[in-house]
């Protein structure tokens, strides 16, 4: 039986590493370390906070010039030569996130996609300040104030909905993608959680919510610049919903005011729904989780989940925290606890890039002081070679549904690796090694960072004794693979790569060498096989 009952005792290193991995692009070998002693109990509210951000908004050019905040400010250059500079800024401070908020605003963006060309930059970094305001907040709410977003009203076309020209795209995807979820078809325009009836009636609902350009109307509770409203462009007749929702009947409103009723008003009537909370749990079970919802999942952790979740007027922390510290999280409420969650998912292009990187903890160019570096680093390196060609054109999905590797099922996380994707996945450790963008033209160009291999393995505290080569393998695959190897990979890790069937004493002398000169040339060689090998291993691109 899958079960939610927390797991008790002290995490230990495997599953302190299986936490870190699932809720942080920041993996370091201290900080599993830190939470390897530590009950999940104890190890999870330092995961479940938004930690400051490095910089409160992204800058710009040689002179790290702002353009965001505060809002009305005038634009500084062309805006599509602002957009990479946003999206580094992003990746960057995921990157130094010790939480679970950048990889929670990743999930919000996900289940509300919206690509960043839709609107300006300024109305972009908005909608990136809502998704995490709303990452460990309350998703009723939310799913209310993204309504308001400029982008989303641009992306799925509201702010063109209006009582003499009707729109339906925005109020489909608020049922189907954005909240209940479309169930299996029961008949004509009929999808059990909701009806095409539905879909007209709530298009009326969100007549009149207009895109607003000069970021100049700030939401209260976010403090976000927002939407506005025209009580001129919206439908103030009644709305009657089908069966599917009781045959709510919403009063039309009176005023700009009214609209406000209106809409709180269909977000009760769908949050009343147990769908609507059993979907976003499907949701939130398949990105930290596994991606396989059987039966008894869906009865044992899903209801208990969604259950949770209703009873805190639809908090997201309380599922966070129930889920995340719960023997299946951990596969141990079965009798085999190595065969179904630990390692069950393949990286996304955000986890195998910058959970490597920061756990080498390579120094990266300081964006106030070394912003050309900076932007060439992320632009060049990482949002192109490490993300785009790897199948995640960050912020720039194909569609309001996503990136295929996060929803298009059956497949879902197997879209991250295929025939098109194998290159950057497997060009990452040559371009970390070499500091060299090693592929997709320039190929002798600086990335911008690399990583001193040797130097690494000499600091103290990352390997435990680099002398014994035996430790050194057993040290580095400890940290990147989800879990042990049997003695046969080992071996194979061991003698066939790093040692390269010499005698374990050579590399002792050849480490010696190096700590007594400093002449790196020798070490570097089977270091750099080891890394390699690691790195292109199946087992690495699962966490």
């Amino acid at each position: 039986m899958a079960s939610l009952t927390p797991m008790q005792g002290a995490l230990g290193h495997r599953y302190a590493a299986h936490l870190l991995r699932r809720t942080s692009y920041r993996y370091t070998k201290a900080k599993v370390a830190e939470r390897a002693g530590q009950p999940g109990a104890e190890a999870l509210p330092s995961f479940l906070q938004l930690h400051p951000l490095q910089l409160e908004q992204p800058i710009y050019g040689d002179n790290a010039v702002t353009w965001i905040l505060p809002p009305g400010g005038g634009s500084v250059a062309v805006d599509t030569e602002l957009r990479p500079w946003l999206a580094a800024w992003w990746v960057n401070e995921a990157l130094n996130d010790p939480g679970i908020g950048h990889r929670m605003t990743f999930f919000l963006h996900q289940y509300n996609a919206v690509a960043m060309p839709t609107a300006f930059t300024t109305h972009y970094f908005d909608y990136l300040s809502l998704l995490r305001w709303g990452a460990l907040g309350n998703f009723k709410m939310f799913i209310t104030k993204m309504v308001t977003d400029n982008c989303m009203l641009k992306y799925l076309d509201n702010t063109e909905n209006s009582e003499a020209n009707p729109n339906e795209n925005f109020a489909r995807e608020f049922f189907e993608l954005f909240t209940i979820g479309k169930g299996p078809q029961a008949g004509p325009g009929d999808y059990t959680n909701f009806t095409e009836e539905d879909i007209v009636e709530a298009s009326k609902v969100f007549t009149g919510f207009r895109f607003r350009g000069q970021r100049d109307e700030i939401d209260a509770d976010t403090n976000i610049p927002k939407g506005r409203v025209n009580f001129n462009f919206h439908d103030d007749t009644a709305k009657t919903f089908s069966d599917r929702f009781q045959g709510t009947t919403i009063a039309g409103a009176a005023d700009a005011a009214g609209m406000w009723t209106e809409l709180n008003a269909l977000v009760d009537m769908t949050f009343a729904q147990p769908e609507t909370a059993k979907n976003f749990c499907r949701r939130i079970y398949r990105f930290f989780v596994s991606r396989h919802i059987t039966p008894e999942i869906e009865t044992d952790i899903i209801t208990g989940l969604a259950d949770t979740m209703i009873a805190s007027n639809f908090e997201i922390k309380p599922v966070l925290e129930q889920l995340l510290q719960s023997q299946h999280f951990f596969d141990l409420d079965d009798s085999d606890n190595a065969d179904e969650i630990i390692g069950g998912l393949i990286k996304s292009p955000l986890e195998l890039s910058l959970q490597a990187i920061s756990f080498y903890q390579i120094p990266l160019p300081d964006p106030m002081t070394q912003p050309q570096e900076f932007f060439e680093f992320y632009t060049r390196g990482v949002l192109t070679r490490m993300f785009q060609y790897a199948n995640l054109p960050i912020f720039f999905p194909d569609d309001v549904a996503g990136y295929p590797g996060l929803y298009q099922q059956p497949d879902y996380h197997r879209g991250w690796f295929n025939s098109s994707t194998i290159v950057a996945r497997y060009k990452l450790p040559e371009m970390l090694l070499t500091g060299t963008l090693a592929f997709g033209g320039a190929v002798n160009e600086p990335l911008g960072i690399q990583l001193n291999i040797a130097d690494w393995i000499k600091n103290s505290g990352n390997i435990s004794d680099a002398t014994d080569p035996y430790v050194l393998v057993q040290d580095l695959l400890e940290y990147f693979l989800p879990e042990a190897t049997d003695n046969d990979r080992f071996n194979y890790f061991y003698d066939t790569v790093f040692l390269d069937q010499l005698p374990p004493a050579d590399w002792t002398y050849e480490w010696q060498a190096y700590l007594n000169t400093g002449d790196d040339t020798e070490v570097k060689i089977p270091l750099g096989r080891l890394i390699n090998a690691i790195m292109y291993s199946a087992e690495y691109q699962l966490f």
